[in-house]
């Protein structure tokens, strides 16, 4: 840090197993990778290249390396995994992962319907390549799905190999854990919280207010991803306590 503030809450320190900040780029230039790295690697922990930009990406090779020169995990969205797997193509994923050097892999289903088992499946045989983060959650607003189930799903993927499990929410934080305003399905989340870790968790929250929640919930220490590229300043000072938002959270009363 830059100079000496007192009552700072503990961040955890790279490499991080909790209090993650995972970014979505959504199709950055080499040139705009390497800008945000300059000033974002020591608050990003992984980045996600959203849904399927990976294949319609020029260049793709040379912006992992920038990354990969910072010593920064980088995965496919989920929704490429799904678009290889619709086709039949769940080896050839596998040899394209390779290929990049990508390391970090999402299974995910909220286009596709998947059984569970074969999902559980997929996640363990990639886990044998990786580190896997499985995503769980219906990217269709209209398809509601219970507590009991979120944990249960959640559950099974963790010992399925899921080194993380994603609370879907989308790219606009308006389905999943959230109501379609974009409000946080409170009773859902600490439902979830009552029996899986949530160290373990990992979860979407594109908006502001979505990333207080969680912050006066679980602490500067949780896990947020699907944060913009322009946000990770912002974020690390509102998960200390340095944003209006938050500033009298770790102040003695």
């Amino acid at each position: 840090m830059n100079f000496n503030l007192t009552q700072i809450p503990e961040r955890t320190v790279k490499p991080r197993q909790s209090g993650i900040t995972m970014v979505m780029d959504k199709g950055l230039s080499i040139e705009e990778a390497k800008n945000l790295m300059s000033v974002g690697h020591p608050h990003i922990d992984v980045v996600k290249l959203g849904f399927g930009t990976a294949f319609v990406t020029p260049n793709l090779k040379e912006k992992l390396a920038v990354y990969r020169s910072f010593d920064m995990p980088v995965y496919f969205g989920g929704t490429l995994f799904e678009a290889f797997l619709i086709r039949n193509q769940f080896d050839d994923y596998i040899e394209v992962c390779k290929e990049f050097g990508v390391s970090y892999m999402e299974v995910s289903d909220g286009s596709i319907t998947i059984p569970h088992s074969e999902k559980c499946g997929y996640i363990e045989k990639l886990s044998k390549h990786g580190v896997v983060l499985s995503e769980v959650g219906s990217k269709d607003a209209a398809h509601i799905i219970p507590p009991y189930k979120w944990i249960e799903l959640m559950t099974a993927e963790l010992s399925a190999g899921a080194a993380y499990v994603i609370a879907e929410a989308r790219e606009a934080g308006n389905v999943g854990i959230y109501r379609g305003s974009g409000e946080v399905r409170e009773g859902l989340v600490q439902e979830i919280l009552t029996k899986v870790p949530a160290e373990k968790i990992l979860w979407e929250a594109p908006q502001k207010a979505q990333q207080l929640y969680f912050l006066e919930l679980i602490g500067c220490n949780v896990n947020l991803g699907n944060i913009a590229p322009s946000e990770i300043i912002a974020l690390e000072a509102m998960r200390i306590g340095l944003r209006g938002d938050t500033f009298e959270l770790y102040l003695d009363k």
